[in-house]
């Protein structure tokens, strides 16, 4: 049996709350928009073909769009788990996760522009950026004190 952590919740609850289970499900996906358009655009830097401008330009807004919620779901999940918010580890990955998010904001303004501008070189360098803060979440998230919840029952 495999036993299941989370990364807030009481440390009586039997199974990861609603907050908890929406903010795991929404968190990866602008983690991986962001690295993704950090890639497309060191591919467009190499080929500019425009394609892979207008794929970074989507990977950013889906990254901001499900990520808004996610950090939602963060501030919410800080207010009402107290285990959360106790260690400088879940604040560093709140603060990893919204700067980001802002640096991103700024990468899609970036990214607006026409052609070759709006990669080289400001907008990868946001892109870069964006990136390693999302995969610093990532990391402060997993070091973050998960507080066990038991066995779920009917997993394995």
């Amino acid at each position: 049996m495999v036993e299941h952590v989370t990364f807030a919740g009481s440390p009586a609850a039997r199974s990861p709350d609603v907050i908890t289970r929406i903010y795991l499900l929404l968190f990866p996906i602008p983690v991986v928009c962001f690295v993704g358009a950090m890639a497309t655009d060191a591919v467009y830097a190499n080929s500019a073909y425009l394609m892979w401008l207008h794929f970074s330009e989507w990977l950013i807004a889906v990254g901001l769009a499900v990520g808004a919620l996610a950090a939602l779901v963060l501030v919410v999940d800080f207010i009402v788990h107290r285990a959360v918010r106790h260690g400088a580890i879940g604040w560093l990955h709140l603060l990893l996760f919204f700067g980001a998010l802002l640096v991103e904001l700024f990468d899609a303004l970036v990214h607006s522009r026409d052609g070759w501008t709006a990669v080289v070189p400001t907008g990868m360098t946001l892109s870069v950026i964006g990136a390693l803060l999302a995969l610093g979440a990532v990391a402060a998230m997993w070091r973050a004190p998960l507080v066990p919840l038991g066995r779920m029952e009917g997993r394995s």
